[in-house]
Protein backbone atom coordinates (compact mmCIF):
# COMPACT_ATOMS: atom_id res chain seq x y z
CA UNK A 1 0.00 0.00 0.00
CA UNK A 2 2.49 2.26 -0.60
CA UNK A 3 1.00 4.98 -1.89
CA UNK A 4 -2.67 6.19 -2.42
CA UNK A 5 -2.63 8.19 -5.37
CA UNK A 6 -0.74 8.06 -8.67
CA UNK A 7 2.02 10.26 -9.50
CA UNK A 8 2.52 11.17 -13.35
CA UNK A 9 5.28 13.80 -14.29
CA UNK A 10 3.58 16.04 -16.50
CA UNK A 11 2.69 13.62 -19.09
CA UNK A 12 2.12 15.59 -22.15
CA UNK A 13 0.61 12.88 -24.38
CA UNK A 14 -1.69 14.15 -26.91
CA UNK A 15 -4.87 12.10 -28.00
CA UNK A 16 -4.99 11.91 -32.16
CA UNK A 17 -7.46 13.74 -33.97
CA UNK A 18 -9.76 11.09 -34.11
CA UNK A 19 -9.96 10.68 -30.30
CA UNK A 20 -8.81 7.12 -29.73
CA UNK A 21 -9.73 5.48 -32.81
CA UNK A 22 -7.41 3.42 -34.60
CA UNK A 23 -4.54 5.16 -36.50
CA UNK A 24 -3.66 3.85 -39.74
CA UNK A 25 -0.35 1.76 -39.84
CA UNK A 26 1.37 3.71 -42.32
CA UNK A 27 0.52 7.20 -40.79
CA UNK A 28 1.59 5.24 -38.07
CA UNK A 29 4.78 4.31 -39.17
CA UNK A 30 5.83 7.76 -40.50
CA UNK A 31 4.58 9.21 -37.15
CA UNK A 32 7.20 6.57 -35.67
CA UNK A 33 9.97 6.71 -37.96
CA UNK A 34 10.07 10.89 -37.48
CA UNK A 35 10.40 10.49 -33.86
CA UNK A 36 13.33 7.94 -34.24
CA UNK A 37 15.56 10.68 -36.26
CA UNK A 38 15.98 11.27 -32.46
CA UNK A 39 19.22 9.13 -31.47
CA UNK A 40 18.97 6.40 -29.20
CA UNK A 41 21.01 4.88 -26.92
CA UNK A 42 22.79 1.66 -27.28
CA UNK A 43 21.73 -1.20 -25.33
CA UNK A 44 24.05 -4.14 -24.18
CA UNK A 45 23.66 -6.38 -21.71
CA UNK A 46 24.97 -9.56 -20.05
CA UNK A 47 23.97 -12.23 -17.92
CA UNK A 48 24.95 -14.61 -14.92
CA UNK A 49 23.94 -17.05 -12.38
CA UNK A 50 24.72 -19.79 -9.91
CA UNK A 51 21.85 -22.01 -9.38
CA UNK A 52 21.36 -23.98 -6.09
CA UNK A 53 17.68 -24.85 -6.36
CA UNK A 54 16.86 -24.26 -9.70
CA UNK A 55 14.50 -21.59 -9.02
CA UNK A 56 15.73 -18.62 -10.69
CA UNK A 57 14.94 -18.10 -14.42
CA UNK A 58 15.46 -14.73 -16.88
CA UNK A 59 13.73 -13.24 -19.88
CA UNK A 60 15.88 -11.44 -22.13
CA UNK A 61 14.23 -9.94 -25.54
CA UNK A 62 16.15 -6.92 -27.61
CA UNK A 63 14.18 -7.53 -30.46
CA UNK A 64 10.01 -6.30 -29.37
CA UNK A 65 8.33 -3.62 -31.21
CA UNK A 66 5.49 -1.47 -30.83
CA UNK A 67 4.87 -1.28 -34.33
CA UNK A 68 4.99 -4.45 -36.32
CA UNK A 69 7.36 -4.19 -38.97
CA UNK A 70 8.71 -0.82 -38.42
CA UNK A 71 12.37 -1.39 -36.40
CA UNK A 72 12.04 2.02 -35.29
CA UNK A 73 10.02 1.30 -32.68
CA UNK A 74 12.09 -1.48 -31.06
CA UNK A 75 12.31 -1.69 -27.24
CA UNK A 76 13.79 -4.20 -25.32
CA UNK A 77 12.45 -6.41 -21.71
CA UNK A 78 14.55 -7.88 -19.22
CA UNK A 79 13.54 -9.50 -16.28
CA UNK A 80 14.57 -11.63 -13.29
CA UNK A 81 11.56 -14.14 -11.76
CA UNK A 82 13.15 -15.91 -8.20
CA UNK A 83 10.62 -19.02 -7.98
CA UNK A 84 9.91 -20.57 -4.34
CA UNK A 85 7.89 -24.14 -3.61
CA UNK A 86 8.95 -25.30 -7.33
CA UNK A 87 10.19 -23.57 -10.53
CA UNK A 88 6.66 -23.65 -12.51
CA UNK A 89 5.36 -20.14 -11.30
CA UNK A 90 8.75 -18.90 -12.75
CA UNK A 91 8.39 -20.41 -15.77
CA UNK A 92 4.75 -19.82 -16.61
CA UNK A 93 5.81 -15.83 -16.08
CA UNK A 94 8.77 -16.02 -17.90
CA UNK A 95 6.29 -17.57 -20.54
CA UNK A 96 3.35 -15.58 -20.47
CA UNK A 97 4.05 -11.88 -18.66
CA UNK A 98 5.08 -9.91 -21.58
CA UNK A 99 2.69 -11.21 -23.76
CA UNK A 100 -0.09 -10.12 -21.28
CA UNK A 101 1.57 -6.92 -20.77
CA UNK A 102 1.40 -6.73 -24.50
CA UNK A 103 -2.67 -7.49 -25.09
CA UNK A 104 -3.44 -5.02 -22.26
CA UNK A 105 -2.39 -1.87 -24.66
CA UNK A 106 -5.14 -0.38 -27.23
CA UNK A 107 -3.14 -0.62 -30.84
CA UNK A 108 -2.54 2.82 -32.47
CA UNK A 109 -0.44 4.54 -29.92
CA UNK A 110 2.40 7.27 -30.42
CA UNK A 111 5.56 6.42 -28.49
CA UNK A 112 4.47 9.34 -25.72
CA UNK A 113 0.99 7.15 -25.36
CA UNK A 114 2.23 3.87 -25.04
CA UNK A 115 4.90 4.91 -22.53
CA UNK A 116 2.09 6.67 -20.89
CA UNK A 117 -0.25 3.41 -20.81
CA UNK A 118 2.35 1.25 -19.87
CA UNK A 119 2.41 1.14 -16.17
CA UNK A 120 -1.39 0.24 -16.25
CA UNK A 121 -0.52 -2.49 -18.65
CA UNK A 122 1.84 -3.83 -16.21
CA UNK A 123 -0.60 -3.81 -13.18
CA UNK A 124 -3.27 -5.86 -16.14
CA UNK A 125 -0.48 -7.80 -17.35
CA UNK A 126 0.54 -8.82 -13.85
CA UNK A 127 -2.58 -9.82 -12.16
CA UNK A 128 -4.03 -12.04 -15.18
CA UNK A 129 -0.58 -13.91 -15.40
CA UNK A 130 -1.11 -14.56 -11.64
CA UNK A 131 -5.01 -15.79 -12.24
CA UNK A 132 -4.13 -17.79 -15.29
CA UNK A 133 -1.40 -19.68 -13.14
CA UNK A 134 -3.43 -19.99 -10.07
CA UNK A 135 -6.54 -21.84 -11.81
CA UNK A 136 -3.75 -24.53 -12.69
CA UNK A 137 -3.89 -25.53 -8.92
CA UNK A 138 -0.33 -25.39 -8.34
CA UNK A 139 0.86 -23.96 -5.21
CA UNK A 140 4.57 -22.69 -6.64
CA UNK A 141 5.15 -18.69 -6.61
CA UNK A 142 7.57 -16.36 -7.48
CA UNK A 143 8.93 -13.20 -7.72
CA UNK A 144 9.11 -10.78 -11.05
CA UNK A 145 11.12 -7.88 -11.38
CA UNK A 146 9.75 -6.44 -15.12
CA UNK A 147 11.93 -3.80 -17.36
CA UNK A 148 11.02 -2.13 -20.29
CA UNK A 149 13.83 -0.18 -22.23
CA UNK A 150 12.27 2.40 -24.61
CA UNK A 151 14.99 4.78 -25.70
CA UNK A 152 15.97 6.73 -22.71
CA UNK A 153 12.92 5.33 -20.77
CA UNK A 154 13.19 2.96 -18.38
CA UNK A 155 9.93 1.64 -16.70
CA UNK A 156 10.27 -1.05 -14.18
CA UNK A 157 7.23 -3.15 -12.60
CA UNK A 158 7.67 -5.57 -9.55
CA UNK A 159 6.79 -8.30 -6.76
CA UNK A 160 8.48 -9.20 -4.18
CA UNK A 161 12.62 -8.54 -3.55
CA UNK A 162 14.24 -9.02 -6.90
CA UNK A 163 15.50 -5.73 -7.09
CA UNK A 164 16.47 -3.04 -9.94
CA UNK A 165 18.80 -0.43 -9.21
CA UNK A 166 20.53 2.39 -11.61
CA UNK A 167 23.95 3.26 -11.53
CA UNK A 168 24.87 6.46 -13.13
CA UNK A 169 27.56 8.26 -14.38
CA UNK A 170 29.51 9.63 -11.20
CA UNK A 171 28.65 6.60 -8.93
CA UNK A 172 24.95 7.81 -7.91
CA UNK A 173 22.59 5.14 -7.62
CA UNK A 174 19.25 4.42 -6.85
CA UNK A 175 16.48 1.95 -6.45
CA UNK A 176 13.77 1.55 -8.98
CA UNK A 177 11.54 -0.87 -7.05
CA UNK A 178 10.75 -1.78 -3.98
CA UNK A 179 11.16 -4.96 -1.58
CA UNK A 180 8.19 -6.75 -1.03
CA UNK A 181 9.20 -8.62 2.39
CA UNK A 182 7.24 -7.93 5.33
CA UNK A 183 9.84 -7.59 7.57
CA UNK A 184 11.11 -4.62 6.22
CA UNK A 185 7.86 -3.00 4.78
CA UNK A 186 5.33 -1.70 7.57
CA UNK A 187 2.84 -0.72 5.02
CA UNK A 188 2.66 -4.37 3.42
CA UNK A 189 1.84 -6.02 6.94
CA UNK A 190 -0.71 -3.17 7.41
CA UNK A 191 -2.58 -4.15 4.35
CA UNK A 192 -1.88 -7.74 4.35
CA UNK A 193 -3.44 -8.08 8.05
CA UNK A 194 -5.99 -5.60 7.13
CA UNK A 195 -7.11 -8.43 4.42
CA UNK A 196 -7.49 -11.25 6.69
CA UNK A 197 -3.43 -12.67 6.81
CA UNK A 198 -2.17 -13.54 10.09
CA UNK A 199 1.72 -11.90 10.44
CA UNK A 200 4.51 -13.70 12.61
CA UNK A 201 7.40 -15.38 12.49
CA UNK A 202 7.97 -19.11 12.93
CA UNK A 203 7.63 -20.50 16.73
CA UNK A 204 9.48 -23.39 17.65
CA UNK A 205 9.27 -25.75 20.62
CA UNK A 206 8.50 -23.83 23.89
CA UNK A 207 7.14 -20.76 21.99
CA UNK A 208 10.48 -19.62 21.01
CA UNK A 209 10.11 -16.95 17.29
CA UNK A 210 12.28 -17.29 14.93
CA UNK A 211 13.37 -16.04 11.50
CA UNK A 212 11.67 -13.23 9.87
CA UNK A 213 8.14 -11.97 9.79
CA UNK A 214 6.21 -14.44 7.55
CA UNK A 215 2.58 -14.36 6.33
CA UNK A 216 -0.12 -17.39 7.47
CA UNK A 217 -0.82 -19.91 6.60
CA UNK A 218 2.07 -20.71 3.88
CA UNK A 219 4.77 -19.30 5.77
CA UNK A 220 5.48 -16.74 2.66
CA UNK A 221 8.20 -13.73 4.01
CA UNK A 222 6.85 -11.77 0.65
CA UNK A 223 3.71 -9.42 0.64
CA UNK A 224 3.06 -9.86 -3.48
CA UNK A 225 4.14 -12.46 -5.85
CA UNK A 226 2.91 -14.10 -8.70
CA UNK A 227 1.42 -17.88 -7.52
CA UNK A 228 1.40 -18.92 -3.84
CA UNK A 229 -2.20 -19.81 -4.37
CA UNK A 230 -1.60 -21.53 -1.03
CA UNK A 231 -0.74 -18.55 1.37
CA UNK A 232 -4.02 -16.73 0.38
CA UNK A 233 -4.90 -14.07 -1.98
CA UNK A 234 -3.73 -10.92 -0.17
CA UNK A 235 -0.51 -11.47 -1.29
CA UNK A 236 -1.01 -10.04 -4.48
CA UNK A 237 0.11 -10.19 -8.03
CA UNK A 238 0.20 -5.73 -8.00
CA UNK A 239 3.25 -4.73 -8.75
CA UNK A 240 5.30 -1.71 -8.12
CA UNK A 241 5.56 0.40 -10.56
CA UNK A 242 8.56 3.37 -11.67
CA UNK A 243 9.17 4.86 -14.78
CA UNK A 244 12.07 7.26 -15.34
CA UNK A 245 13.93 8.87 -18.25
CA UNK A 246 17.66 8.73 -18.25
CA UNK A 247 19.98 12.11 -19.31
CA UNK A 248 21.82 11.75 -22.33
CA UNK A 249 24.58 9.99 -20.34
CA UNK A 250 23.36 6.93 -20.05
CA UNK A 251 23.55 4.37 -16.82
CA UNK A 252 23.76 0.87 -16.21
CA UNK A 253 20.76 -1.47 -14.90
CA UNK A 254 21.64 -4.16 -12.31
CA UNK A 255 18.20 -6.71 -12.17
CA UNK A 256 18.94 -9.42 -9.42
CA UNK A 257 17.43 -11.68 -7.31
CA UNK A 258 17.90 -11.80 -3.57
CA UNK A 259 20.81 -14.53 -3.62
CA UNK A 260 22.67 -10.68 -4.66
CA UNK A 261 20.82 -8.76 -2.85
CA UNK A 262 21.23 -10.83 0.39
CA UNK A 263 24.96 -10.71 -0.11
CA UNK A 264 25.03 -6.89 -1.21
CA UNK A 265 23.89 -3.17 -0.75
CA UNK A 266 22.65 -1.78 -4.30
CA UNK A 267 25.86 0.56 -3.96
CA UNK A 268 28.27 -2.75 -3.52
CA UNK A 269 26.73 -4.48 -5.98
CA UNK A 270 26.93 -0.87 -8.22
CA UNK A 271 30.69 -0.67 -7.08
CA UNK A 272 32.15 -4.09 -7.45
CA UNK A 273 31.64 -3.89 -11.44
CA UNK A 274 32.02 -0.47 -12.73
CA UNK A 275 34.01 -0.06 -15.86
CA UNK A 276 33.76 -3.78 -16.45
CA UNK A 277 31.66 -4.62 -19.99
CA UNK A 278 28.07 -5.67 -19.01
CA UNK A 279 28.48 -9.86 -19.55
CA UNK A 280 32.19 -9.12 -17.12
CA UNK A 281 29.78 -6.84 -14.74
CA UNK A 282 26.92 -9.64 -14.08
CA UNK A 283 29.38 -12.32 -13.58
CA UNK A 284 31.61 -9.68 -11.43
CA UNK A 285 28.54 -9.35 -9.20
CA UNK A 286 27.27 -13.23 -9.12
CA UNK A 287 31.46 -13.24 -7.95
CA UNK A 288 31.48 -10.50 -5.21
CA UNK A 289 28.18 -11.87 -3.65
CA UNK A 290 29.22 -15.58 -3.49
CA UNK A 291 32.42 -14.43 -2.02
CA UNK A 292 30.84 -12.64 0.96
CA UNK A 293 27.80 -15.18 1.79
CA UNK A 294 28.68 -18.44 -0.45
CA UNK A 295 26.14 -20.16 -2.07
CA UNK A 296 22.92 -19.77 -0.02
CA UNK A 297 20.40 -19.33 -2.77
CA UNK A 298 19.92 -19.01 -6.21
CA UNK A 299 22.04 -16.17 -7.34
CA UNK A 300 21.01 -14.66 -10.87
CA UNK A 301 22.35 -11.46 -12.36
CA UNK A 302 20.90 -9.35 -15.43
CA UNK A 303 23.38 -5.72 -16.47
CA UNK A 304 22.26 -3.20 -18.80
CA UNK A 305 24.38 -0.85 -20.14
CA UNK A 306 22.02 2.71 -21.74
CA UNK A 307 24.97 3.62 -23.64
CA UNK A 308 25.32 7.48 -25.53
CA UNK A 309 25.58 6.46 -29.44
CA UNK A 310 28.61 8.88 -29.57
CA UNK A 311 30.42 7.69 -26.29
CA UNK A 312 30.23 3.78 -27.14
CA UNK A 313 32.90 1.62 -27.53
CA UNK A 314 33.74 -1.56 -25.74
CA UNK A 315 35.04 -1.03 -22.29
CA UNK A 316 38.30 -2.26 -20.27
CA UNK A 317 38.14 -5.80 -19.09
CA UNK A 318 39.18 -4.22 -15.89
CA UNK A 319 38.02 -1.68 -13.42
CA UNK A 320 39.91 1.32 -13.42
CA UNK A 321 41.67 2.54 -9.92
CA UNK A 322 39.65 5.99 -10.08
CA UNK A 323 36.28 7.22 -11.12
CA UNK A 324 35.14 9.97 -12.16
CA UNK A 325 32.83 12.38 -9.71
CA UNK A 326 31.99 15.16 -11.83
CA UNK A 327 28.50 13.85 -12.14
CA UNK A 328 28.58 12.92 -8.29
CA UNK A 329 25.73 14.38 -7.74
CA UNK A 330 23.32 13.04 -9.73
CA UNK A 331 19.28 13.82 -8.02
CA UNK A 332 16.11 12.42 -9.33
CA UNK A 333 14.05 15.50 -10.35
CA UNK A 334 10.11 14.65 -10.71
CA UNK A 335 8.98 16.12 -13.88
CA UNK A 336 6.54 19.18 -13.52
CA UNK A 337 5.10 21.77 -16.55
CA UNK A 338 8.21 22.08 -18.37
CA UNK A 339 9.19 22.43 -22.06
CA UNK A 340 11.41 20.10 -24.11
CA UNK A 341 14.05 22.48 -23.69
CA UNK A 342 13.95 22.09 -20.33
CA UNK A 343 14.06 18.84 -20.49
CA UNK A 344 17.15 18.62 -22.99
CA UNK A 345 19.08 21.04 -20.15
CA UNK A 346 18.33 18.56 -17.48
CA UNK A 347 19.62 15.65 -19.82
CA UNK A 348 22.84 17.69 -20.33
CA UNK A 349 23.81 17.72 -16.20
CA UNK A 350 22.93 14.53 -15.62
CA UNK A 351 19.29 14.54 -14.28
CA UNK A 352 17.15 11.38 -14.24
CA UNK A 353 13.38 12.36 -14.52
CA UNK A 354 10.90 10.34 -12.76
CA UNK A 355 7.58 9.96 -15.03
CA UNK A 356 5.26 8.13 -12.99
CA UNK A 357 5.74 6.36 -9.37
CA UNK A 358 2.93 4.21 -7.97
CA UNK A 359 2.95 1.07 -5.82
CA UNK A 360 -0.61 0.66 -4.33
CA UNK A 361 -2.08 -2.85 -4.11
CA UNK A 362 -5.92 -1.42 -4.73
CA UNK A 363 -6.83 -2.67 -8.29
CA UNK A 364 -9.73 0.54 -8.42
CA UNK A 365 -6.77 3.08 -7.49
CA UNK A 366 -3.98 1.31 -10.63
CA UNK A 367 -6.53 0.44 -13.09
CA UNK A 368 -8.97 3.16 -12.40
CA UNK A 369 -6.91 6.34 -14.03
CA UNK A 370 -5.52 6.75 -16.77
CA UNK A 371 -7.03 7.82 -20.28
CA UNK A 372 -6.48 5.09 -22.95
CA UNK A 373 -8.55 1.69 -22.66
CA UNK A 374 -9.55 -0.60 -24.98
CA UNK A 375 -13.08 0.29 -24.49
CA UNK A 376 -12.25 3.41 -26.59
CA UNK A 377 -11.18 1.59 -29.52
CA UNK A 378 -13.77 -1.11 -29.94
CA UNK A 379 -17.57 -0.29 -31.15
CA UNK A 380 -20.86 -1.45 -31.28
CA UNK A 381 -20.77 -0.93 -27.56
CA UNK A 382 -18.54 -3.23 -26.40
CA UNK A 383 -16.37 -3.46 -23.34
CA UNK A 384 -13.41 -4.94 -22.49
CA UNK A 385 -12.24 -6.49 -19.27
CA UNK A 386 -9.13 -4.25 -18.00
CA UNK A 387 -7.29 -7.69 -16.77
CA UNK A 388 -8.17 -10.89 -18.49
CA UNK A 389 -9.13 -8.81 -22.18
CA UNK A 390 -12.35 -10.64 -22.53
CA UNK A 391 -14.92 -8.49 -24.73
CA UNK A 392 -18.18 -8.02 -22.74
CA UNK A 393 -21.57 -6.74 -23.44
CA UNK A 394 -22.44 -3.28 -21.17
CA UNK A 395 -24.53 -5.08 -19.19
CA UNK A 396 -21.77 -8.09 -18.03
CA UNK A 397 -19.23 -5.65 -17.02
CA UNK A 398 -18.49 -4.77 -13.25
CA UNK A 399 -16.71 -1.22 -12.62
CA UNK A 400 -13.69 -1.62 -10.92
CA UNK A 401 -14.78 1.03 -8.41
CA UNK A 402 -17.72 -0.72 -7.74
CA UNK A 403 -18.07 -1.91 -4.38
CA UNK A 404 -14.09 -2.11 -2.82
CA UNK A 405 -14.35 -2.06 0.69
CA UNK A 406 -11.54 -0.60 0.81
CA UNK A 407 -11.51 2.43 -2.19
CA UNK A 408 -13.19 5.71 -0.88
CA UNK A 409 -14.02 6.09 -4.77
CA UNK A 410 -17.73 6.45 -5.36
CA UNK A 411 -17.67 5.93 -9.15
CA UNK A 412 -19.39 2.59 -9.56
CA UNK A 413 -20.73 3.48 -13.10
CA UNK A 414 -17.32 4.19 -14.93
CA UNK A 415 -14.72 2.15 -15.98
CA UNK A 416 -12.52 0.44 -16.78
CA UNK A 417 -14.80 -2.51 -16.47
CA UNK A 418 -13.75 -6.59 -15.19
CA UNK A 419 -15.49 -8.95 -15.98
CA UNK A 420 -16.89 -11.65 -13.09
CA UNK A 421 -14.10 -13.94 -12.82
CA UNK A 422 -11.51 -10.73 -12.34
CA UNK A 423 -14.14 -9.28 -10.19
CA UNK A 424 -13.51 -12.26 -7.85
CA UNK A 425 -10.31 -12.04 -8.30
CA UNK A 426 -10.43 -8.35 -6.95
CA UNK A 427 -12.86 -9.50 -4.01
CA UNK A 428 -10.20 -12.11 -2.69
CA UNK A 429 -7.37 -9.99 -2.93
CA UNK A 430 -9.05 -6.89 -0.65
CA UNK A 431 -10.02 -10.02 1.51
CA UNK A 432 -14.00 -9.27 0.87
CA UNK A 433 -14.05 -13.01 0.11
CA UNK A 434 -12.14 -16.51 0.62
CA UNK A 435 -10.09 -17.21 -2.39
CA UNK A 436 -12.19 -19.69 -5.11
CA UNK A 437 -9.87 -21.97 -6.36
CA UNK A 438 -8.76 -24.77 -5.06
CA UNK A 439 -5.54 -26.70 -4.66
CA UNK A 440 -4.46 -29.37 -5.50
Amino acid sequence: MASREGKRRNHNHHHDDNDGKLVPLAALISRETKAAKMEKPIVRFGQAAQSRKGEDYVLIKTDSLRVPSNSSTAFSVFAVFDGHNGKAAAVFTRENLLDHVISALPSGLSRDEWLHALPRALVSGFVKTDKEFQSRGETSGTTATFVIVDGWTVTVACVGDSRCILDTKGGSVSNLTVDHRLEDNTEERERVTASGGEVGRLSIVGGVEIGPLRCWPGGLCLSRSIGDMDVGEFIVPVPFVKQVKLSNLGGRLIIASDGIWDALSSEAAAKTCRGLSAELAARQVVKEALRRRGLKDDTTCVVVDIIPPENFQEPPPSPPKKHNNFFKSLLFRKKSNSSNKLSKKLSSVGIVEELFEEGSAMLDERLGSGDFSKESTTGGGIFTCAICQLDLAPSEGISVHAGSIFSTSLKPWQGPFLCTDCRDKKDAMEGKRPSGVKVI
